[in-house]
């Protein structure tokens, strides 16, 4: 089975159309032109156009492309705060909230429209808010899945919690989770691609493949292709292969 992977966008639709071109290409020297593309989650906050991003995976799937699309952590809080502008994220650390500007939830509201929504009251910028985030795009996010199996490859946000079985996976490990399982060379099964913690290149630990490289602080957009364990980081000149690194 013949698999694509786009890490965390960020709000960079423009890296995001330069990915989808990165897997035509390989789909037409494959001749296959139906493999699934999963998007790996945080589609929003830090870049310039999270609006666009959302209408622009929505719209293809409602065209038909066999697009699947996960929740990251980032795509919560922004439905959190449309749903409770005072709620916090029980992954996000106390001193911080979705419109701190480590998040990057002022940019998200930017790119609706709204003006300035960092430096301005949240109870004036949450009806603002409202008003500019269509509905469809609110119940979208919200149901939007927070893993896939494919195969023997499990596509997830931030991870899992190792030795716990998939179906007993809290919500916040999936979407959060770092410490115990980046560390965790053990055998999952199941090859874990995911995205969250933000490395410089796409990289491949052998039992699970990173595919954050930092698109949201300036960094690349990695595109990969999966054949059973095996990976490829998609580039202009071809696929590059991304070797398991040794424990």
């Amino acid at each position: 089975m013949r698999l694509y992977a786009i890490g965390d966008i960020h709000g960079h639709l423009k890296l995001l159309h330069g990915a989808h071109a990165l897997i035509a290409a390989d789909r037409a020297a494959c001749g296959d032109t139906r493999a699934p593309v999963v998007h790996i989650g945080d589609l929003v906050d830090r870049g310039p156009d999270s609006a666009g991003v959302i209408a622009d995976l929505m719209q293809g799937q409602a065209e038909g492309q066999p697009w699947h699309v996960l929740k990251g952590n980032h795509d919560r809080m922004f439905v959190n705060f449309l749903t409770d502008p005072w709620a916090r994220d029980t992954g996000l650390r106390s001193d911080l909230t979705w419109l701190h500007p480590r998040l990057g939830g002022s940019q998200t509201l930017a790119s609706y429209g709204l003006r300035e929504p960092g430096d301005r009251p949240v109870d004036k910028v949450h009806p603002e808010a409202l008003a500019a985030v269509p509905q469809a795009q609110r119940d979208w996010l919200n149901d939007l899945p927070t893993y896939l199996l494919l195969g023997d490859v499990l596509f997830v946000h931030a991870g899992i919690r190792p030795g716990v079985d998939l179906r007993d996976q809290t919500e916040d490990d999936l979407l959060w989770i770092r410490a115990g399982f980046l560390e965790d060379r053990r055998d999952h099964g199941a090859l874990v691609v995911h995205g969250h913690t933000a490395i410089s290149d796409a990289t491949h630990y052998g039992n699970r493949l990173n595919i954050d490289s930092s698109a949201a602080y300036g960094g690349p957009l990695s595109a990969v292709v999966i054949e059973g364990h095996d990976a490829w980081l998609l580039t202009p000149k071809g696929r590059q292969r991304l070797a398991p690194q040794s424990p």
